[in-house]
């Protein structure tokens, strides 16, 4: 018989990989990445392991012991909660003491959330977590079974298991909710016409359960290239920095895959339509500004400072080019509020990350901690999502040969066609609107309409907003006019940016299998005169 010292058994090399990633300690990201999908498993197993033999009397004690299976009451397991000296969670039927797993790891507050109660509605979240080698490491940790007079029909009753979406805020009901746990929603096309989003029409991109906080309590902890670290309480985001004001459009990687789908083949991921996109003016102190109070030579970065990495409280992390982060014209963000309000639970309540120009994913919310790194975030959604293969690269891609997406590729799309009243049909006039933006701060300098399915072409009127920031981080509105009688069944829009970036006519050349950056031609039916 053998057991285990100071950790379980080892898993492979590529997880070794991301818990050592950093020269001198473990990468909170990383482990707080692995935790989102493992709850710290594999990253736990990465410290060096070392198995000893147990011995011989000792293995008989623990023969006998297993003989005779411990019983618990759920009252007992829920007294080992998330501030107990010792927690224990319950799988299945199972409890186990979980003290040793966390020890130690900044990210042990991630798997503290189901403390006391059930891990599997965590573990639920993401179907990774159903592999036998995960299960095989928690078993390690078994200390008994949930007694039989706690179980209806063999299993621990509904009502004793926490729900970790309970918490979550209300929703406007207008938003199209494609996921409910998490919430993922976006912005109905009718809703789509004001330049700058509502708050509560601003689309939803939760990942897991919405953190409650505090800006009270809550810090941020910024993580120089040498280790060093300093704390910031809101207060001090909110007062001892100048607050700076960016208009940017945020937009989801995947927005209008629904599109790809139907032009193209099947994809993988949420069936977006053109609402996973926003406006919005969001204010803050600027992120070059705190990492400069903290220490780090703005102007003249380390050379092994590459990277800003970015962890959320509910463990999302993802990371931009230090380039970007400390670009004077970069506007990155500590945003604190959203259309002059305080930042909505949803969408990052107390502080979140804006990176204008780039791809929202990398707007981390809920940041309580900024890492200055030689690499890029080890999370796997920056390592192994948010990426964009070949056409012919359907099955299984390796994520390594791809990099993240970050500044996003022009992009348009019809939002709205009404008629205008008049006496005559065929001469009713059609206003046809929607948006068109692209990443980096490019301006769109053309947005052209085809009211033909793409034979002919006529250009849209642009409609020109005052903004914030150092370049053109938003939408810009377009709007046409057309006689009902001159359009045919389809109408077409396509943008083109100041760097005459254009998007493709078709699906096929830019299809990917995660259906990401989702930018052909936007066609959309007219309906019988």
């Amino acid at each position: 018989m053998y057991r285990a010292i100071n950790s379980p058994p080892k898993l492979n090399s590529d997880h070794c990989r991301l818990w050592r990633g950093r020269k001198a300690s473990p990468n909170p990201i990383a482990v707080l990445s692995l935790a989102a999908t493992l709850f710290l498993a594999t990253a736990w197993q990465c410290s060096s392991t070392v198995l000893a033999e147990a011995p011989q009397d000792q293995a008989t004690e623990e023969q006998s012991q297993s003989t005779a299976t411990r019983t618990i009451r759920l009252a007992e397991v829920r007294q080992h909660g998330e501030h107990s000296s010792t927690p224990w969670v319950t799988s299945g039927t199972s409890v186990y003491d979980i003290t040793d797993w966390i020890s130690g790891h900044p990210g042990g507050n991630v798997i503290l959330r189901a403390a006391g109660g059930s891990i599997d509605p965590y573990w639920n979240i993401f179907k990774i977590h159903h592999k036998q080698d995960v299960y095989d490491i928690l078993e390690d940790f078994r200390i008994g079974e949930i007694d039989p007079q706690d179980l209806v029909g063999g299993k621990v009753p509904s009502d004793a298991i926490d729900d970790p979406f309970v918490g979550d805020p209300a929703r406007d009901p207008r938003l199209r909710t494609h996921t409910d746990k998490p919430r993922n929603a976006e912005t109905p096309a009718s809703e789509l016409s004001a330049f700058v989003t509502p708050n509560e029409l601003f689309y939803v991109r939760n990942h897991l359960w919405v953190p409650q906080l505090n800006e009270n309590s809550y810090n941020l902890v910024v993580e120089l290239a040498d280790g060093e670290e300093k704390t910031y309480t809101i207060k001090e985001l909110k007062t001892k920095f100048k607050q700076f004001k960016v208009t940017s459009t945020l937009q989801c990687s995947g927005n209008r895959r629904k599109h790809m789908t139907e032009g193209a083949r099947s994809t993988n991921g949420l069936p977006w339509e053109q609402g996973a996109i926003g406006n919005a003016e969001w204010t803050g102190p600027r992120l070059r500004d705190v990492l400069a109070d903290a220490g780090m030579p703005v102007d003249d970065p380390p050379e092994d400072a590459k990277h800003a990495q970015f962890v959320g409280a509910e463990s999302y992390g993802a990371s931009i080019p230090l380039t970007k982060a400390i670009d004077p014209r970069g506007d990155v963000l500590l945003a604190c509020t959203m259309n002059g309000q305080d930042l909505p639970p949803d969408h990052g309540y107390p502080v979140r990350v804006i990176v204008p120009g780039h791809v929202a994913a990398r707007s981390v919310k809920w940041v309580n901690r900024v890492i200055i790194s030689d690499e890029e975030s080890t999370s796997q959604w920056q390592r192994s999502d948010y990426k964009c293969f070949g056409p012919n690269d359907d099955k299984k891609p390796d994520w390594s040969r791809a990099p993240a997406i970050q500044e996003t590729p022009v992009q348009s799309a019809i939002t709205m066609i009404r008629e205008l009243s008049a006496s005559n049909d065929r001469e009713a006039q059609v206003v046809i609107e929607g948006y068109a933006v692209s990443g980096g701060g490019r301006s769109i300098v053309r947005v052209d309409v085809s009211t033909d399915d793409g034979k002919t072409w006529d250009q849209a009127e642009i409609e020109h907003h005052a903004t914030a920031g150092s370049k053109d981080w938003s939408w810009k509105r377009w709007r046409y006019t057309a006689s009902k009688g001159s359009i045919g069944s389809m109408v077409v829009v396509k943008a083109v940016d100041e760097a005459y970036n254009c998007q493709p006519e078709t699906y096929g050349p830019i299809y990917n299998v995660r259906g990401n950056l989702a930018s052909a031609w936007h066609r959309v039916p007219f309906g019988p005169r």
